[in-house]
């Protein structure tokens, strides 16, 4: 069986070089609008997403993560926008429901010509002053939040010339 949706799973990869060109902001909202179409635990809809273009705090947001990852390249790859996505601390599904909207935003990504990556470390970024003053800049502070992941997002500027073919006996059909 078929459909655009498998073909969009099957085709997406993580791109991790990308063009300096910023997206435009029609398809920055179709990738964030997916994100809000994910599913969340008894439909709470508790993520938060923050899309940063802005330059200054660009540079802020990978400076912090290149710290925690002690490396001073780009750990999110020279992408033009990266978004970060939240979810309360005290929601026990916060990881998961996150989890699902930054798998929905790479999909939508994807469906519309643009490229993503997942990049880690969030978690620990906005657990720092540093990332507690930039909720409070975003008007997220008073909401307790987890950084849960973040999406490098742009349009690539290279692709994998390889696919991982799908390990044997990955599923199992019980009946």
């Amino acid at each position: 069986m078929e459909n655009e949706v498998l073909k969009a799973i099957k085709e997406r990869r993580s791109i991790r070089r990308f063009k300096s060109e910023q997206i435009n902001d029609d398809e920055l909202k179709t990738v964030l609008e997916a994100g809000t179409w994910a599913a969340t635990g008894k439909g709470t809809q508790d993520p938060w997403i923050v899309a940063v273009q802005n330059q200054e705090q660009k540079e802020e947001l990978i400076r912090m993560n290149a710290e925690i990852m002690g490396v001073s390249s780009d750990p999110y790859y020279g992408a033009p926008t990266i978004v970060l996505v939240f979810a309360s601390k005290e929601n026990k599904n916060n990881v998961k429901d996150g989890s699902l909207v930054l798998g929905n935003m790479m999909l939508a990504a994807h469906s519309i010509g643009l490229a993503s990556c997942w990049i880690n470390r969030a978690d620990k970024m906005f657990e720092t002053e540093e990332g507690k003053a930039l909720l409070e800049k975003w008007g997220l502070k008073d909401y307790n939040l987890l950084g849960i992941g973040a999406l490098a997002l742009g349009y690539a500027s290279s692709h994998p010339h390889t696919i991982k073919e799908r390990k044997k006996d990955y599923y199992r059909i019980i009946k």
